[in-house]
């Protein structure tokens, strides 16, 4: 019980700062499941970042501090909010469809089975492990954590190149975060981080099934929530206690987010909230302050938003008119920006040089060796088939099939944002096929340990991206043609 009050200060403030930033309304259940699951990865954010600027400033009271900022979020939400109600307008559910009675039970039912199993199986392994399940959780990150809580003054003392095994350059969202909660608790309780790391995979679900809901329709969210639940290193990564989880959530938010602006884009009678983009900058910014992997992802989103831009604006300066890169692109960057900022202030000033550059005289050597880049494809190949941990047939192939069955959405859904979101995450993927060249370590066993975690981080966005752009095998007519639009979470109640 200890834990319910500063629970709800975390989620109180992350749930406060998406209303900041979208503070129009949408369909009440879809609306309330994607604010109330971003809320799970905003909230935690925020008290990694008061954390880590308390420890900075030597400042000990951070229940004032969160006091504080919930006045001033709560202010800024009435403020939002009094705006965009003198600019309210239906929010489109073109793309929902309608599907028949018997499909949309046998999915709903099937769903209802994946959660409670997974439900089950996550309480059981955080039973099991109560401190997590491996080197990583135990030795980085809640090392880490219980330096910034129990160092009092000598807290950086944690973060020195006499403890190279711990990664000491490693951003500091989940143990500064999990220091907040120990800091209201006033003791190191191990159940901190693995309630943790269980909130963040269920809500990494809440994030698949509502966006797509608003975009695709409740039966098509439901079968992108059930291929990620059944994937079955998903949950136990969860309860691993690990970063790949929280930072998994960050890159589905990040993407969500985007083609849920670029989908207002699209909408005549509406304009795009760019508080959306805003915080499609924040969860990139939030994925950079998680883990090494966010900033290269963090990188890709802005590069590839500039990319998509520019082949847009070609489009329309040929029929005539022009496009705004500073409304394109101008609130993904201020999003970031804090986070990115506080980032640099971590490596440069607290945290000693990371490992991967420690040996840069063999860079050139590595780039050149052709063997190396036959070793890391073989493995991509690999991973791809057995990151899963599936039994029989891997997911990756199952959903390859679905597609052949199935074939590609006519209706240009959030077209920007797709083809943002799938360059931004080619552009992580080969940015990780750089690392491997130039790894200080043994390439088979760095790629045998990281590679399968690493496929895992772009999971969960990339099965969101698929059922995105993937027909529905139920699908009929759109719920907005020629009748009123239906809610994303009924479509499907109607014969």
């Amino acid at each position: 019980m200890a834990l319910v009050l500063p629970t709800l200060a975390c989620l109180a403030s992350g749930f406060l700062l998406v209303c900041v930033g979208w503070s129009r309304k949408g369909p009440l259940p879809t609306d309330l499941l994607l604010r109330a699951s971003l809320s799970v990865g905003y909230g935690l954010g925020l008290f990694s970042v008061f954390c880590f600027l308390a420890r900075v400033c030597n400042i000990r009271n951070l229940v004032l501090v969160d006091l504080l900022v919930l006045v001033l979020l709560i202010a800024a939400v009435v403020l939002a909010w009094a705006r965009a109600a003198e600019n309210t307008t239906a929010v489109s559910t073109s793309n929902s469809v309608q599907s028949p009675v018997w499909f949309h039970r046998v999915v709903t039912s099937a769903l209802v089975i994946a959660l409670c199993g997974a439900f089950y199986s996550a309480i059981l392994r955080v039973r099991a492990y109560p401190h997590g399940d491996g080197w990583d959780a135990f030795a980085i990150w809640n090392l880490h954590a219980r330096f910034l809580f129990r160092g009092g003054s000598l807290w950086r003392d944690g973060f020195t190149a006499l403890l190279p095994w711990s990664h000491p350059d490693y951003p500091l969202l989940l143990p500064a975060g999990t220091a907040h909660f120990w800091t209201y608790l006033g003791r190191d309780d191990p159940h901190v981080p693995a309630v943790v790391g269980f909130f963040f995979t269920f809500a990494t679900v809440g994030i698949l099934l509502s966006a797509l809901s608003i975009l695709r329709g409740r039966a098509q969210a439901m079968l992108g929530a059930i291929a990620l639940l059944a994937t079955p290193s998903f949950i136990e990564q969860g309860a691993w206690q690990y970063a790949d989880i929280p930072l998994s959530f960050f890159y589905l938010a990040t993407i969500a987010l985007l083609c849920l602006h670029d989908q207002r884009a699209q909408e005549a009678s509406s304009q795009p909230p760019a508080g959306l983009l805003a915080l499609a900058g924040m969860a990139a910014g939030f994925a950079a302050w998680t883990k090494n992997e966010g900033v290269l992802f963090l990188g890709a989103v802005i590069l590839a938003r500039q990319l998509i831009s520019i082949r847009s604006a070609r489009r329309v300066a040929l029929a005539g008119g022009k496009i705004n890169f500073a409304r394109q692109s101008g609130p993904l960057l201020a999003g970031s920006a804090p986070l990115f900022l506080l980032i640099i202030y971590f490596k440069h000033w607290i945290a000693p040089p990371g490992d991967l550059f420690s040996d840069p005289s063999s860079m050139l050597h590595k780039v050149l060796d052709v063997t190396r880049y036959w070793a890391i494809a073989r493995w991509y190949v690999k991973a791809f088939l057995r990151f899963g941990d599936w039994l029989l047939i891997p997911g990756s192939l199952l959903l390859i099939g679905f597609y052949f069955l199935a074939g590609k959405e006519d209706r240009r859904t959030a077209q920007r944002g797709f083809r943002t979101s799938v360059l931004a995450l080619a552009l992580t993927l080969a940015g990780y096929f750089a690392v491997y060249l130039i790894t200080p370590y043994d390439i088979y066993w760095h790629l045998r340990f990281s590679l399968p975690r690493l496929f895992l981080q772009l999971w969960p966005a990339t099965v969101f991206l698929f059922f995105l752009v993937v027909r529905g095998l139920s699908e009929g007519v759109p719920a907005g043609s020629g009748e009123r639009g239906l809610d994303p979470l009924r479509a499907g109640e109607c014969a």
